[in-house]
């Protein structure tokens, strides 16, 4: 398909590559941490907040961007201050240390890991680069005019959707570069997401609403409209389900190709009012189980048969005596049961526990 979106392919020159001994430091707009950890708002329930069960420090400040894999076993992190970095929470080991361009600032607005986990994308506002997370090299370097605002990476690492502040969101060939199919909003695409077999995309738009494309025809299943701009949207990993959040109006899980509501997360509409938000969100492999993270450090357990009594934990500040907020921006379940992370955007990556 033709577009007018023209990308650069550029092999990555050696010094792209930086060993764990030479860290590139890369400095962030403070803009995104504003946006994401301003508005500090409670759950509309009475469920008692459980602590952390661990954390891990993966950044000296703030963290801009970040994401980790389907398993939690590994995560990409966009600091303030030490450039983007790859680690293996397992025992908590950073294994590679990556820029977008040797000895020059980096501004991380996204991450994502392939389903499989062999392949991590990172993009700045403009450029995209595929990593190899077996041997930390850098596979594609891409440069687009466009202004990214979110990235979704398929599995084989093959395919990335791009949200673009252009009000389009793309199906972009990570491999050989050029747009694959446009998807048209009619404002900038906040959200996009990919079900595990790359046959169903969820794009989530300053235009109020929320859409699944079918990618095998290049057409939308289902237009869903909120009260305010979408924030996030998420798909279930086999593409039927949706959660799609509106920060100012409501948050609501539904069939990706009919639009049947299964369910809307319970919260006060006072507290919605006040700019509540969810800024992540997965759901469990069996689709029975949502998790997600919000913009008051407090992360939530939702079983989606009743989304009724979830099990809550508040995160942790990062100085007791100089407390400052951070959102979620990403969670994970574990591949042990019972067992999730997170990541906030005050430069910690938590470990969490379900209590029996």
């Amino acid at each position: 398909m033709n577009s007018p979106h023209q990308f650069e392919d550029r092999r990555m020159n050696p010094r792209t590559f930086i060993p764990l001994q030479h860290s590139a430091t890369f400095r962030c707009c403070a803009r995104a941490l504003v946006a994401i950890s301003v508005l500090m708002a409670g759950l509309g329930c009475s469920e008692k907040a459980h602590p952390p069960a661990g954390q891990i420090k993966v950044a000296t400040a703030g963290i801009y961007a970040g994401t980790l894999d389907d398993r939690g076993n590994y995560a990409v992190i966009g600091s303030m201050h030490h450039g983007i970095s790859y680690w293996r929470l397992s025992d908590e080991e950073r294994l590679f240390n990556w820029s977008h361009k040797a000895a020059t600032d980096t501004i991380l607005a996204a991450a994502d890991t392939s389903p499989d986990g062999n392949w991590a994308l990172t993009a700045d506002t403009n450029t995209l680069v595929l990593w190899d997370t077996k041997t930390g090299e850098a596979s594609r370097y891409w440069q687009a005019p466009g202004e990214i605002s979110s990235v979704q990476l398929s599995s084989g690492g093959n395919k990335a959707l791009l949200g673009l502040a252009d009000h389009t969101a793309v199906i972009f060939d990570v491999r050989r570069g050029g747009i694959i199919h446009t998807f048209n909003h009619k404002d900038r695409v906040h959200s996009v997401s990919l079900d595990d077999k790359g046959l169903i995309a969820a794009t989530g738009s300053a235009d109020y609403t929320a859409v699944t494309w079918d990618l095998q025809n290049n057409k939308h299943f289902v237009r869903m409209r909120h009260n305010d701009e979408v924030q996030l949207v998420v798909l279930s990993p086999d593409g039927s389900l949706v959660l799609s959040v509106s920060q100012y109006d409501k948050a609501i899980i539904w069939r990706s190709r009919d639009g049947q509501v299964v369910g809307e997360i319970p919260l006060k509409a006072g507290r919605v009012k006040r700019g509540l938000s969810f800024t992540s969100a997965r759901f469990s492999p069996d689709n029975q189980f949502l998790l997600a993270g919000q913009t008051d450090q407090t992360i939530s357990l939702w079983h989606l048969n009743d989304l009724k009594n979830p099990t809550i934990w508040k995160l942790g500040q990062r100085r007791l005596w100089k407390p400052a907020g951070a959102a979620v921006i990403d969670v994970a379940f574990s591949e042990e049961q019972g067992k999730f992370y997170a990541i906030a955007s005050n430069g910690l990556v938590f470990k969490l526990t379900q209590k029996k």
